[in-house]
């Protein structure tokens, strides 16, 4: 393995944060970039970047992705060799309510990493794209090659988006990009506003959880670990042309140009009953519910097809969601003193 320079966007995310000290384990040398916002309590965040703040590899630059003029400083003044774009305006249901702050980070800022990628000669941009690019979707498991035109929320439109930017830019710059659709990641130093932290929250106060969907629909959910896993076997294998792609019968998941898409995913997806009778078995205590329906810009179920990730980079998510659950709750309960 080279050490590399490595740009990582949202390094004080949940995703960010546990990538920034595995890439710094294996002696790459990272830059990282975060913008500190309060869509949830900024708390966590500067708890997460404390745990690798200070490694001699590590710099840190409290910026935003929609500030132009500081993403080119970033660029001509660290020459980072690899990107990692994890930065983003999260959370589906936010982005109903508040579409432009999902334009703003999730497209402008994404243009503005494309744009540094092109001028400063990186050799590969790895960026989160999301399960919810599916959208109205329902042949499952959701397949790389199947249709994901049709996104129910801003963020899954902002997040297709990203992959429509970056194949423009592959094929226009010969910039090779890998978009990742992550599925549904939960575990330890994970995000608040997620239904995993919520619920974990509630149960040990004794407050009623919220069941959207009359606790009827199911998300493959990945612990943590395996995301990072995964991101690193790709940091390591620019994308490459597909020397077969047929623009009679384009694959939406490969290109003549070096751009590609992958599922990360469990492959093994959970029913929010079975979740939530997980949840209670690991912290000892019942949950009180109200059953409710479908919130707008919710998928019913999601189910990754990750065949093409297995078969490209020999990874396997092994951790079952019982045995991350176990890992969360330790943490959480830990980390809350409670």
């Amino acid at each position: 393995m080279k050490i590399k320079k490595i740009l990582l966007t949202g390094a004080a995310g949940f995703i960010g944060s546990n990538l920034a000290l595995r890439l710094l384990d294996v002696g790459h040398i990272v830059v990282g970039i975060d913008n500190h916002n309060n869509y949830y309590d900024p708390v966590i965040k500067e708890a997460r970047l404390a745990r690798h703040s200070h490694h001699p590899n590590y710099t840190h630059l409290r910026i935003d992705l929609a500030d132009r003029k500081a993403i080119e400083k970033c660029f001509s003044e660290h020459r980072p060799q690899v990107v990692i774009n994890l930065a983003a305006q999260a959370g589906v249901r936010y982005s109903i309510e508040n579409p432009i702050a999902y334009i703003e980070s999730n497209i402008l800022g994404f243009a503005h990493i494309l744009e540094g990628c092109r001028h400063n000669s990186v050799e590969h941009l790895v960026y989160a794209s999301s399960s919810s690019v599916y959208g109205s979707n329902t042949m499952q498991p959701f397949s790389e090659h199947h249709s994901a035109n049709h996104p129910l929320s801003v963020y899954a439109a902002s997040k297709k988006s990203n992959e429509l930017m970056a194949h423009s830019y592959s094929y226009l710059y010969g910039l090779p990009t890998t978009g990742l659709r992550f599925f549904t990641v939960y575990g330890p130093w994970g995000r608040p506003d997620m239904s995993l932290f919520k619920f974990t929250k509630a149960i040990l106060a004794g407050e009623t959880i919220k069941v959207f969907n009359h606790g009827k629909h199911h998300r493959d959910l990945t612990y943590i670990d395996e995301i990072v896993e995964g991101i690193i076997r790709v940091l390591e294998c620019p994308a490459q042309p597909n020397q077969v792609w047929n623009s009679a019968i384009p694959d939406p998941a490969t290109s003549s140009a070096p751009w590609r898409i992958y599922n990360i995913g469990k492959n093994s997806p959970v029913e929010l009953m079975d979740y939530i009778r997980t949840l209670e078995k690991a912290l000892c205590k019942e949950a009180k519910m109200e059953f409710l329906p479908l919130q707008p810009g919710d998928a019913p179920g999601t189910y990754a097809d990750i065949t093409d990730f297995v078969g490209q980079f020999n990874f396997v998510p092994a951790i079952t969601f019982e045995q991350g659950i176990v890992k969360f709750v330790s943490w959480y309960k830990d980390y809350f003193k409670c």
